[in-house]
């Protein structure tokens, strides 16, 4: 099926606590998924954009978490939020006060006029193997270059990972920074800044690794096609 032919159903339920949570997207993953355990899709394993897509990603956005649910995951995330009452870390306990739920069909197609986004959370690009590769390019265009390449094949992956078929060619335009982060407790490399990319997809969605904590998240900066 090709891109242009699919509506991508999404729920996005943004947990509003008694204080800022700041704790991440981490964090949250796992508070949730050993709260519900009979939900596998809660606790998915597989961050590499090569392998199955996550279908529910968490959040931590500027103190206040929240999950995103796609496809069958919408629907898991219909099913469990009525029980989250509170959120349990460590580091304290936060008390739910208000929970908003945004539920969506997002056309996820190729466009002719090149749609700008932001990530609002690190961008982890880069693996073992093409951190190497990527350190060993002396200039910031080629390394540019190669980031471009890197985020044409993170948007392919998310898509197939969807069932959507891209038929038309990728373009991107990257502005991007190097940002210290840290995964699975190691020290990385991220990427904060904006491209353009001639494909819409849903806003929150994440791309790259480790996306079901958070890493990737994207917003749409530019007007444009309507997401409706």
């Amino acid at each position: 099926m090709t891109a242009s032919a699919m509506r991508i159903p999404l729920r996005y339920l943004v947990l509003h606590t008694d204080r800022p949570v700041t704790e991440t997207g981490t964090n949250l993953r796992g508070y949730i998924g050993n709260k519900f355990p009979e939900y596998p899709l809660l606790h998915h394993h597989l961050d590499s954009p090569m392998l199955t897509y996550p279908k529910v990603q968490y959040k931590g956005l500027g103190g206040t978490p929240s999950i995103l649910g796609i496809e069958e995951g919408a629907t898991v995330i219909g099913e469990i939020a009525d029980g989250i009452d509170e959120l349990e870390f460590r580091t304290g306990r936060y008390c739910v006060v208000q929970k908003v739920s945004y539920d969506q069909k997002i056309p996820v197609m190729s466009v002719e006029n090149p749609i700008r986004y932001r990530f609002v959370s690190p961008w982890m690009a880069l693996n073992e193997d093409n951190y190497r590769k990527f350190r060993e390019l002396s200039d910031w265009k080629d390394k540019k270059m190669f980031l471009n390449r890197i985020l044409i094949g993170n948007i392919l992956s998310m898509a197939k990972g969807l069932g959507i078929v891209i038929e038309e060619r990728l373009s991107v335009r990257t502005m991007l920074e190097q940002v210290p982060i840290r995964y699975k407790g190691v020290d990385m490399t991220g990427f904060s800044g904006s491209f353009m990319v001639n494909f819409q997809m849903p806003e929150y969605i994440g791309i790259g690794k480790g996306v079901s904590q958070g890493f990737g998240t994207i917003r749409r900066v530019n007007p444009g096609i309507s997401q409706e």
